[in-house]
């Protein structure tokens, strides 16, 4: 007797060339609906399922293989003569592979005006019934849900006569992650219909096992989204290196947060997760130039990040530099060549087109998760007001706007110094903001004097994070001759801060939305 599949599917990508492959063997084909009208309307013969089960479809559809005849089909077990005499008493004979994929439940509730019947009824049944059924007796049935797994069953099949026993396990586990998948997408959805309590489920797939995670006693491993997002390392393509470290990704991780702010040519040098050295330029050489600079000391072994492709120049300025990671959009010839003999120098390139979709991020805390929407927002220098009487002219507001980018990626409490579309001191992390604003502030100083510089004389200005309670942080700035401020405003003592300004004739300007980083 033939060996007879049954094919089901929602998604038709490849199903009829597998259909016909299976035939060439010399099987049978069992179809359905959509399915069967597809693979007749290709010449392929098929039995409809009501020849099967002996019984018409009804309710529309809702049931056609809810039936013995098909589950008995795919349940009963070879191995044991009970069940062999079951299936022949009741007329009933084997189905050794199945192909089914589900209705798109997914793709009906994104559309903007999906109603609850419309919902409903991409709820597919009577798939993931004949896909667990499948799965369950994976010793003798061969359970498709992937396309991709159509070339790797046909191959078995004719080498062999028959899929390995490892590949139909493989196969059954897929398929109950396929149902499992479905299942939580329409809790999820039917649970908020309901106004019941919000369950999350997360779905993530393993992209590496790491080394060690924080420190060497640590394991830890690296999974991703199933999702494909921009600046993202779990899409990255690695070109070089040894592999990534579980701080070597979250490094990365917050200099292409810090890339994302900006259009014009831009590169930033980062480590511990805070921005050391970051600059724009008219070109990615110059901006790595005044990146380097901006603190040579601190750039040692950390990780460097652009958004234009990498050119032989700008890798030839880089190469002497101990970095452990660079990141582009892409990497020329030329830079890959001058960069070909550093053998454990990471080089990732980035998908870094432009995204307003919102992502949502996940911090997990003892016993908990903590998730909130990714922080895509940074107001530009037009939106922002005055808050007291000086104002900053076009220069001065340029590099508040540049500056403003920067702190909102510097751990809080932050307070960045900057001139020019360059950074020239970093104070991250401390427990007071005038204690970062004194380390940012003394970083500009030794680096401007470094290069004969007075920092009183140079007009830089200050971003700050969080707002300003207290007049002695601007009180502070306006010693080292800071020339303009920008902050978020929004302190019941705002006032204090803005006089303080106004007395030393320092433009001060609010943007109205903070940017805590914890």
């Amino acid at each position: 007797m033939a060996r007879r599949a049954l094919f089901s599917v929602s998604d038709k990508n490849g199903v009829v060339e597998f259909a016909a492959g299976l035939v060439k063997l010399g099987w049978e084909i069992i179809a359905t609906g959509g399915t069967q009208k597809l693979l007749e309307s290709n010449g392929i013969k098929t039995i409809g399922i009501s020849e099967i089960t002996g019984f018409p479809e009804i309710c529309d559809g809702r049931v056609k293989t809810l039936h013995p005849k098909v589950h008995g089909a795919l349940l009963g077990r070879r191995d044991l003569e009970s069940h062999r005499a079951q299936l022949a008493e009741n007329g009933i004979g084997y189905i050794d592979l199945v192909c089914v994929n589900l209705y798109p439940f997914a793709a009906t509730i994104a559309k903007p005006d999906v109603t609850m019947e419309d919902a409903i009824e991409h709820i597919d049944i009577g798939g993931p019934s004949m896909v667990r059924s499948a799965a369950k007796n994976w010793e003798s049935v061969t359970i498709v849900v992937n396309p991709e797994d159509y070339a790797v069953v046909l191959g078995e099949l004719e080498a062999n006569g028959d899929t390995s026993r490892d590949t139909r396990l493989k196969l059954s586990a897929k398929a109950y992650t396929h149902t499992a998948e479905y299942d939580m997408m329409i809790a999820g959805w039917m649970r908020k219909q309901a106004g019941l309590n919000e369950k999350l489920f997360l779905e993530f797939d393993l992209r590496q096992s790491l080394r060690y995670g924080e420190n060497p006693h640590q394991d830890a491993k690296f999974y991703a989204s199933a999702e494909q997002v921009p600046f993202s390392l779990a899409n990255a393509e690695q070109l070089g290196g040894k592999e990534l470290s579980y701080n070597n990704i979250q490094d990365a991780n917050a200099a292409l947060n810090i890339v994302r702010e900006f259009d014009e040519p831009f590169c930033v040098g980062l480590k511990h997760m805070n921005p050391c050295g970051a600059a724009v330029g008219k070109t990615v050489e110059e901006a790595w130039s005044k990146a380097y600079e901006a603190d040579k000391v601190s750039i040692f072994g950390g990780i460097v990040a652009v958004n234009r492709e990498l050119s032989r120049e700008a890798a030839e300025m880089m190469k002497p530099i101990f970095l452990e990671i660079i990141m582009a959009p892409s990497f020329s010839e030329g830079a890959l060549e001058v960069l070909a003999s550093k053998k454990n120098l990471r080089l990732l390139k980035v998908d870094m087109s432009k995204s307003d979709k919102t992502q949502k991020q996940y911090v997990s805390v003892n016993g908990g998760l903590l998730v909130q929407n990714q922080d895509l927002s940074c107001k530009p220098a037009s939106e922002w007001t005055l808050a007291g009487k000086c104002k900053p002219d076009e220069a001065q507001l340029a590099d508040l706007d540049f500056a403003w980018k920067i702190v909102k990626h510097v751990k809080s409490n932050a307070i960045l110094v900057a001139k020019d579309g360059m950074t020239l001191g970093v104070g991250a992390g401390q427990m007071n903001r005038v204690g970062s604003a004194e380390i940012a502030l003394k970083q500009a100083e030794a680096s401007l004097a470094a290069a004969g510089k007075d920092i009183r004389k140079e007009g830089l200005v200050l971003a700050s994070d969080g707002f300003f309670p207290f007049g002695d942080s601007v009180e502070m700035a306006a010693g080292y001759g800071i020339a303009a401020i920008v902050q978020p405003g929004g302190s019941v003592r705002d006032q204090e801060s803005v006089d303080k300004a106004d007395e030393y004739g320092i433009p001060m300007m609010f943007t109205g939305e903070r940017h805590f980083k914890h």
